[in-house]
């Protein structure tokens, strides 16, 4: 099975095309959403966010303490890296359960990550794809629908690979500049996703 990375600079839109992938019935794995729910679920990630930044990582009924968390890493480039260094291996592991789940049946699949290339993990899938968007269009999408100011979205925007840093690395990638058309772009890379044999 084709395992294909699908990533792109916040507010690029990967996860509305990862939408229409979906309705052409490929499976897609969303290694934010999944980060998320092993933080709080996973007993070894856990036990290693508590042991690294302490027990108040964790409020009493066991839901992550994002403020605190931002609190350490959010400034503190050291501090990230230590959390990233637990979390991106336990999403690593939770995608390998994943695939091994999905239907043989399946010619290829999609993992969704913000930072795949950042993280390492586009090296643990076949091909992969970045969406791209113009930086001003990128800018008003997420002020938009996080109603925060254009200082905090370019906060979030420094801390990933800029496109041309990406380029290098993708195989693929897909205009989502509101003129091009998404659809007819997705539509022939699963044309030819499906040509590949792995």
């Amino acid at each position: 099975m084709l395992k294909i990375g699908i990533t792109g600079g916040i507010g690029s839109g990967k996860t509305t095309i990862c939408h229409i992938f979906e309705a052409l019935g490929t499976s897609v794995f969303y290694a934010d959403d999944v980060a998320k729910q092993i933080m709080v679920t996973d007993p070894v990630l856990v036990a290693g966010i508590k042991g690294t930044f302490g027990e108040e990582s964790y409020q009493q009924n066991g839901v992550l303490n994002n403020k605190y968390i931002a609190g350490i890493v959010f400034n503190d480039a050291a501090q990230l890296a230590k959390l990233n260094a637990l979390v991106h291996p336990a999403v690593f592991r939770a995608f390998d359960t994943w695939v091994a789940q999905v239907p043989e049946t399946c010619p290829y699949i999609l993992k969704e990550a913000a930072l795949l290339f950042e993280s390492g993990s586009y090296q643990m899938c076949d091909k992969n794809i970045l969406v791209t968007a113009p930086v001003e269009v990128r800018m008003a999408r997420v002020m938009a629908r996080d109603q925060v100011s254009q200082a905090q979205v370019k906060a979030r925007m420094d801390k990933q690979y800029t496109d041309e840093q990406k380029l290098k690395m993708a195989d693929f990638f897909i205009v989502n500049d509101e003129s091009s058309s998404v659809i007819e772009q997705v539509l022939s890379l699963h044309q030819q996703f499906l040509q590949i044999k792995d």
